[in-house]
């Protein structure tokens, strides 16, 4: 069962564990079925990249590794890391 994501693509997001805890960044991709997001400027990890073409240029590439969603938290401009939750108040969805 895929479970449904809080976090959303261009949220601002804070690291909460590994090597880069503590680093802001902006979310480039969300994946759902693997529950990973790929955040901007964090958890970067160097790749040997075959060279695919005459012009293209291969070597070792510096690219951004995925992370567990539940490493990540939104960040609000007001108060900092949040959780984010849902309170259902009648039929609406707060």
């Amino acid at each position: 069962m895929i479970a449904k994501s809080k976090i959303r693509k261009d949220d601002t997001v804070q690291v909460l564990a590994g090597k880069d805890k503590g680093k802001r960044g902006t979310v480039i991709r969300v994946n759902c079925k693997k529950e990973t997001v790929l955040v901007s400027g964090v958890n970067i990890v160097k790749k040997a990249m075959r060279k695919k073409s005459q012009q293209d240029q291969g070597g070792i590439a510096e690219i951004e590794a995925p992370l567990n969603i539940s490493n990540v938290a939104i960040v609000c401009k007001k108060c900092g890391p949040t959780k984010i939750g849902y309170k259902i108040d009648g039929d609406k969805k707060i």
